[in-house]
């Protein structure tokens, strides 16, 4: 909004005083600088009018101006209606001088004249406010103006009140009349207070209001030699001030310069003490109100002085004893010393130093300031530096320091009015200021995406593809003009066309392979966003072969890279506009590139690569369609082979074929478990889950999809969103198109795409991490629903029926997918007759307008959540967040075609935060750095300690210091190598417990399908913020934080760690020794699971993991990279039930199923990394162990009880120890040269080095001397001599050396 039109109102009647005014002698008399006694009347009326209107065009020299001198009534009427009808909705200015006329009255009246100047006539402000309509602003230059602004504001309370009336009752009298304009957008400024009349001071003008506000240097000059400090400066004088060279609009000169600084002060002083909004309607919206508005300030200032006080509407804070007005008195002071030499003796200009001296004044607020402080006060003054060459590079240094200090600053700068001077400054050619306008455009549009207009308006977008392109640019800057160009192409056409001819997609790719991570990640994401909904785009990428460009991303280290270029490729399949054959080989082509990411270890990725499929799923849905019913038709006719089904007769594996517990949605719902607290709570807690696991033969059948959607509610399903496909029939689904051969079955070959992406979304809605699972049951169950829908035979298809011949031409549509098969939508007739059998959950998240059956895609509300600005190590990414599309009661929106994870905003707030300030880890007075501080002398002492006492020997390990009844049958035991803290898994739990106070700290749900059961977990990061890894036999991996500690445990990640986990083959060299065996595995439960399960290795110096388990290799994982680093073959035709690496020699040994122990050197090849193979046990190896020194030897020990001490250069053992036959559990002491044996016969043999033994458990002590049950698990501690001891009847205790040793 701006003022385009002014009337000038002048009631001087010069040569007549009014009659209620008793003027002092002398007296105030210059009207605009001009003595109205020193001409004629008439011409003084006309030259003071003229100066008036030249004072209001220094400010505004485009409005239209209006003078009206000595008017009368209808003169007033007629110019204000014939304003406002030309200024339409624009805001025009009144402005009134009553210096001629009486006093305004109290019943709202100010005065002009009749046509023959006899009589004052009055003028009611009601009549005024009809005239001028809003937006107006009204300045009075009278005595008592403070009346008026009272008076206006009762007048528009009586409108806004007429107008109410009116609205409410049509018939009354007040509704037949015109309605009176609201004068709610009606600005006012006024001399003085009610009571008070103006400054009669002979020194000073008579419109001394007027002069403040259109003349502010002139009169702020005056008043500072009227002062007594000003005789401080010799030789001012009034005359002087006159002479002061340059013109106010040329900031070079010192009148120039010293109206830069009266600017830049008074806007400070109003963004400092006025609230935000106001401050922005006031003095950032039309140039003319906040000219007239920072000279109001001074007004305040110096009228306050003569005891007058000016008045606004909206009333401001006092602000005439503000410290910035010492600044603008230094200024001046400043100003007139340097001047006077130049006047006298005509020297050159010195620049005031009045904004270096602000400059660093912030710079000090920047560098100096503690965390949680008031804004700085000197923005307002950076902003106006901008303006200035000599100090611009400086300004826009600290802005770009200051915009760092994150969102709440950058919110800050914009309200100060920021965003013209640096959109103007890209107009700039000059290098230097390259990276910092990159810089501070980054921070900007991180926090408001919403300038992407106004930037390509002003070809704005031009500056960074330039700096994109410039190869000598440093790649942080061309990152961040990247992830501008990400943000102006963003959903937005225009940008995209912009764009594109500014070449940017062949810019991207060049970048592609920059060694930046940063730079490769918005790379990828600007391609995705440009060809997203953007056909040229697109086509321009395939004549460009982006798509095969962006293949090589997807096996980047980083895994934010790999995410983002999945995204990319997505988008790039997910464009609905009319394929040809060749779109649709590069879809194909696109969709078997992104499948080889199916088990990829982020899971940020993956939930990505859902997205990404689930885009190609829309674009070929009859296509799917068709596959999906040829997988229902085959689970329907097909008997599972159940995973451990194929293994040898001895092993005993009893087939159930039960629904899996469906897994709870958000991994914060597992927690819901914990509300259970007494052992016997939480068995019935999680009996309920297994409701169905006895049930009868018609509470499960996979053939009915209803009634599987039914038993999946009585499950406790996880969203209460009605699947047509439960997890467990996707699961069976999963495993059925392993061992059947559908390709063969559906005989297109060209489906074989489409069956193969249906299988890897089969696979990831198995996906450990409950995201993944979440989006990929839901993008199944879509298709599902249109399947089966379009299947049933009583719907009349039209002629787009799935029965085309040609299934590479999928349907054009956008997001309206409802049209794809030619089904219309669904009646809700015929829908809620298929929900009739089917129990309604209680609905949590879901609106209730949804109609039964659509699983929309992210139906879920976006979790708020803050992400530190780099992902940590196993940082799970953003949560997802979909968005449901089109309206309620029709069957469109299954999947959601805006469907997202929210990757690009998650990555986007990198910018949005800090990137200067310190980390808190490298902080030394930061308290995570005080906390890890303490961690690490907690270490030592625990290491000091400990090494003490086993450096003494430990002659006995019996005394037991805890033992306590486990929720569930420990299954594996782990101690935190530092604190007093000892994890216990059951099969699909894990306790915590306070070895110590012997108290329980937690116990929560692992996640794993009912099948499964948890076969081994590592701490990592034991020495700092510990996590927890757990491994479970289907080769899935789950990685905790936050548990233990009375919070909610949170699942940082979880991956497939190991795909495909065979059945196993157990070696049989000897009859006797193979009964064992499966005597043992019977006894500990292994045969039902088909072996081992899943075995890690944790080394930490490296990141890196060792897992195998039922499988023919050892995989190793970069847990920093979330990837598979390394397959190392173990050349065996068994499982591996044992690993242990060093990460000094590189070394991997591992303890096999047969009974051999095979030593990879992991720095060779996969063929020749085995570089020993000991074949001396005779039975399954139970442990192998391999000491971390330098020439530490291996130790491994069988079911038969022998202990076999290894060198590893050596191939024969160099020392054998008989111990008990039958070993179900074994251990040792890394450092006390110890190890313990558990065995089927109910107790623990512990030995020392050379095979002696030195205590033997049969009985828990105090415990009614009850002899303990059969061995299930037992651990050493890393450091302490104390073995954690788990078996069959529940019991979990720990044994210690003797007291007098701890």
């Amino acid at each position: 909004m701006k003022t385009v039109s002014v009337a000038l109102v002048l009631c001087l009647n010069v040569g007549v005083d009014p009659p209620d005014v008793v003027k002092t002698s002398p007296c105030a008399r210059l009207e605009c600088w001009i003595d109205p006694l020193s001409m004629s009347p008439q011409k003084a009326l006309e030259t003071i009018g003229a100066n008036l209107q030249k004072q209001y065009e220094n400010w505004q020299p485009r409005a239209r101006y209006k003078q009206s001198l000595d008017p009368t009534v209808d003169e007033v009427k007629k110019l204000c209606t014939s304003l406002r009808r030309n200024a339409k909705e624009e805001r025009v200015l009144f402005h009134y001088n009553g210096h001629g006329v009486p006093r305004p009255t109290v019943n709202g009246e100010i005065w002009v004249f009749n046509k023959n100047y006899t009589q004052y006539i009055p003028l009611s402000i009601y009549d005024l406010q009809t005239w001028m309509g809003s937006p107006s602003i009204f300045v009075y230059d009278c005595s008592n103006a403070g009346i008026i602004v009272k008076s206006f504001k009762q007048f528009a309370l009586q409108r806004e009140q007429e107008l109410e009336v009116a609205a409410i009752n049509p018939s009354h009298p007040l509704a037949q009349m015109p309605l009176p304009p609201s004068m709610k957008n009606c600005i006012q400024l006024a001399a003085c207070e009610a009571s008070e009349l103006l400054p009669m001071n002979p020194d000073l003008p008579a419109d001394l209001f007027t002069s403040c506000l259109t003349t502010p240097i002139k009169i702020a000059l005056r008043w500072f030699c009227m002062q007594k400090s000003a005789k401080l400066v010799p030789g001012v004088t009034l005359d002087l001030i006159e002479k002061i060279p340059g013109r106010l609009n040329d900031r070079r000169t010192p009148l120039g310069e010293l109206n830069w600084i009266f600017t830049a002060i008074t806007d400070t002083i109003a963004w400092n003490v006025l609230p935000r909004d106001l401050f922005q309607k006031l003095f950032r919206q039309d140039l003319l109100v906040a000219s007239l508005f920072r000279n109001f300030l001074l007004a305040e200032r110096i009228m306050r002085s003569y005891n007058c006080t000016p008045v606004s509407s909206p009333r401001l804070p006092p602000t005439y004893m503000h410290a910035m007005w010492q600044a603008w008195d230094l200024a001046v002071d400043i100003c007139l010393l340097s001047s006077l030499p130049s006047l006298r003796r005509a020297t050159a200009f010195r620049h005031s130093p009045f904004f270096a001296e602000q400059l660093t004044a912030f710079q000090v607020w920047l560098t100096m300031g503690v965390e949680n402080r008031n804004p700085p006060e000197q923005l307002p003054i950076v902003l106006q530096v901008l303006l200035s060459q000599v100090h611009r590079l400086r300004a826009l240094d600290l802005l770009g320091c200051f915009l760092d200090l994150g969102p709440w600053a950058v919110s800050l700068a914009l309200s100060v009015g920021i965003f013209p001077y640096v959109l103007k400054l890209l107009q700039s050619s000059a290098r230097e200021l390259r990276p910092l306008l990159v810089f501070i455009w980054a921070k900007i549009l991180a926090v408001d995406s919403s300038c992407q207009a106004d930037l390509v308006k002003d070809n704005g977008h031009k500056y960074f593809l330039s700096v994109l392109a410039d190869s000598y640019m440093p790649a942080e800057h061309r990152t961040m003009a990247v992830f501008i160009l990400a943000v102006i192409v963003n959903s937005y056409n225009t940008g995209q066309e912009a764009c594109l001819q500014g070449n940017l997609i062949a810019n991207c790719l060049e970048q592609l392979s920059d060694p930046h991570p940063l730079l490769r990640q918005w790379v990828a994401i600007c391609l995705g966003r440009i060809w997203q909904n953007f056909e040229p785009a697109r086509w321009c990428g395939v004549r460009d072969s982006a798509h095969e460009k962006l293949y090589t991303l997807l096996s980047d280290p980083i895994p934010e890279v790999r995410c983002a270029a999945v995204f990319a490729l997505g988008t790039f399949v997910g464009n609905s506009a009319e394929r040809t054959d060749h779109s649709t080989t590069i879809d194909h082509n696109v969709a078997m590139m992104l499948a080889q990411l199916i088990n990829d270890g982020s899971p940020v990725v993956r939930k990505e690569l859902v997205v990404a499929l689930s885009h190609l799923v829309v674009q070929y849905e009859s296509n799917f369609c068709t596959v999906a019913l040829q997988f229902i038709e085959e689970e329907k006719n097909y008997t599972v082979p159940s995973p451990a089904n194929t293994a040898e007769p001895g092993s005993l594996t009893p087939v159930r074929d039960s629904p899996a517990i469906p897994r709870l949605r958000s991994v914060n719902s597992y927690t819901n478990i914990r509300a259970a607290t007494t052992a016997r709570n939480l068995n019935k807690s999680l009996q309920n889950l297994n409701l169905n696991e006895e049930g009868g033969p018609a509470a499960f059948s996979p053939g009915n999809l209803s009634t599987s959607s039914s038993a999946s509610s009585t499950l406790g399903s996880p969203d209460n969103d009605e699947y047509i496909l439960s997890f467990e029939t996707i699961d069976k689904m999963r495993r059925v198109s392993s061992y059947s051969s559908l390709n063969s079955l559906i005989g297109v070959s060209f489906n074989s795409v489409y069956t193969q992406i249906w299988r890897v979304l089969l696979h990831l809605a198995a996906d450990p991490f409950p995201e993944v699972s979440d989006l990929a049951m839901k993008v199944l169950n879509s298709i599902a629903y249109k399947a089966t829908m379009n299947a049933r035979p009583q719907r009349i298809l039209d002629s787009g029926s799935l029965t085309q011949s040609a299934p590479a031409s999928p349907t054009s549509k956008g997001t309206h997918i409802h049209q794809a098969g030619g089904s219309p939508p669904m009646p809700s007739a015929s829908s809620s007759s298929l929900t009739n059998e089917v129990p309604k959950p209680p609905a949590r998240e879901q609106p209730a307008t949804r109609p039964p059956y659509t699983p929309t895609l992210g139906g879920q509300a976006p979790h708020s959540h803050q992400f530190p600005r780099t992902r940590k190590m196993f940082d799970k990414g953003p949560e997802q967040a979909g968005e449901d599309g089109d309206e309620p009661g029709s069957h469109r929106n299954y999947i959601s075609a805006a469907l997202q994870t929210g990757l690009c905003d998650w990555s986007a707030k990198y910018f949005a935060q800090p990137v200067m300030k310190i980390p808190e880890e490298h902080d030394l007075e930061s308290q995570v750095r005080m906390e890890r501080q303490w961690r690490f002398l907690r270490n030592t002492r625990v290491r000091r300690q400990s090494r003490g006492i086993t450096q003494r020997g430990v002659s006995r390990l019996d005394d037991q210091i805890f033992i306590n009844r486990n929720p569930g049958v420990p299954s594996v035991v782990k101690f935190h190598p530092f604190n007093t803290c000892i994890a216990v898994a059951d099969k699909d739990s894990i306790c915590f417990w306070d070895w110590e106070k012997g108290e329980r700290l937690d116990y929560f749900y692992n996640g794993n399908p009912r099948y499964t059961r948890i076969t081994a977990m590592e701490y990592l990061n034991g020495h700092d913020c510990s996590l927890l890894l757990t491994a479970t036999d289907d080769g899935a991996l789950r990685i905790w934080k936050n548990f233990a500690d009375q919070k909610n445990p949170e699942m940082v990640t979880a991956w497939q760690g190991l795909s495909d986990m065979l059945p196993t083959t157990r070696g049989q060299p000897t009859s006797s020794a193979h009964s064992l065996a499966r005597r043992v595995s019977i006894y500990l439960d292994r045969s039902k699971q088909g072996g081992a399960g899943m075995v890690v290795d944790w080394e930490q110096e490296t990141g890196l993991l060792m897992t195998s388990g039922d499988v023919r290799v050892v995989r190793i994982w970069d847990t920093d990279r979330e990837m598979k680093v390394q397959d190392i073959p173990t050349g065996a035709d068994s499982c591996v039930t044992s690993l242990s690496c060093d990460s000094q020699r590189s070394l991997i040994v591992a303890g096999l199923g047969d009974g051999s122990v095979r030593v990879f050197d992991r720095r060779m090849g996969p063929n020749e990394c085995r570089v020993m193979t000991y074949r001396e046990h005779g039975a399954w190896v139970v442990k192998a162990h391999l000491q971390k020194e330098t020439d530490g030897h291996i130790i491994s020990v069988s079911v038969n009880g022998d202990v076999r001490f290894f060198e590893p250069r050596s191939p024969d053992s160099i020392n054998v120890l008989q111990t008990v036959k039958g070993l179900t559990a074994l251990d040792i002491h890394p450092q006390a040269n110890l190890f313990a044996c558990g065995s089927m016969n109910q107790f623990i043999a512990v030995y020392n080095a050379n095979g002696d033994v030195i205590s033997n458990i049969k009985y828990y002590d105090g415990f009614m001397g009850q002899r303990i049950g059969a061995i299930s698990c037992l651990a050493f501690h890393p450091h302490w001599p104390h073995l954690a001891v788990g078996s069959n009847d529940y019991y979990m205790s720990i044994y210690s050396a003797e007291k007098r040793l701890r």
